[in-house]
């Protein structure tokens, strides 16, 4: 549950971005937990992702997105944030991932418990599995108090047209969905989609499960990058992503502090314009 208090972000160095349906200001980078947050009980294990934590609290950073697809995810945050006493400096979102209105409310509950987020400020229907279900309980529980914005996600670009239309037919706070250098397609026509309707975008896959980073292993970043405050490759592409004013935030997975300092880092300062980010599309397409 994020918690504004007076001081909270007074020492924020990451950017933040508005959500349009309700004016709320959210740290432009966030941390995505696939993968990398489902683990054992073990100091060795966890002590890493206590010191993610720690520096997304330090450098201003809220939103934890998780789901319980990702094993043990949910419940390491849970812990680790109460651990550390940022629980309610977390914008917790999760999502439900089942058939069934009571499978989903049972597991939502769980969710909750887990992430130790009550209310939780954003519950997402998961690669839109059986939304029409679960989207009823969502509206109910944002009416109710549970949640504090409702969305849906997918990964995928052959969803792009059954997102448009559920985002047509209901107002949604959020959607989360795929978009990189290496995958822009969803600016095409979703994010502009989401962007007239004020929907809020959070971006997954922003390193394509890190397939960016083979691809431009070896290659040096181009000169003209430091002029975006580009010092990693990592910058350069959620810079990329950031520049399209339709994003909220981005979601980065990792269980290593450095790099979440470095992903945080390209929500510091300015971004590319327009005219950059397609210099920056050019010149990647061209290694």
């Amino acid at each position: 549950m994020l918690c504004m208090g007076v001081s909270t972000w007074e020492t924020a160095k990451v950017s933040t971005r508005i959500i349009p349906g309700s004016g709320e200001k959210l740290p432009m980078v966030g941390l995505g937990t696939w993968q990398t947050f489902d683990v054992g009980s073990s100091e060795s294990v966890r002590a890493p992702l206590k010191g993610v934590l720690r520096a997304l609290a330090e450098l201003g950073g809220s939103v934890i997105d998780s789901s319980p697809m990702y094993g043990r995810s949910e419940s390491v945050v849970g812990e680790l944030c109460s651990e550390l006493g940022i629980a309610d400096r977390i914008f917790g979102a999760t999502k439900v991932w089942t058939s069934g209105r009571e499978n989903g409310i049972s597991e939502m509950e769980t969710s909750i418990q887990r992430m130790v987020q009550s209310p939780m400020d954003l519950m997402q229907i998961h690669n839109l599995l059986d939304w029409e279900t679960h989207i009823r309980t969502l509206f109910d529980w944002k009416d109710q108090g549970k949640i504090r914005y409702v969305g849906i996600t997918h990964y995928h670009q052959g969803a792009y047209d059954r997102m448009a239309d559920i985002m047509k037919r209901h107002p949604l706070d959020f959607i989360q969905v795929n978009y990189s250098v290496g995958s822009p397609g969803s600016a095409e026509s979703l994010l502009p989609l989401a962007q007239d309707l004020g929907m809020a975008v959070l971006i997954n896959r922003p390193y394509q499960g890190g397939r960016l980073f083979g691809q431009v292993r070896g290659k040096s970043l181009p000169p003209w990058a430091a002029e975006i405050g580009c010092r990693s490759w990592a910058e350069y592409f959620l810079k990329f992503i950031l520049s399209n004013p339709a994003v909220t935030c981005a979601i980065p997975g990792t269980s290593k502090e450095h790099h979440l300092r470095e992903n945080l880092g390209a929500g510091m300062g300015e971004l590319p314009d327009a005219g950059m980010q397609g210099k920056m599309l050019d010149y990647f397409n061209s290694l």
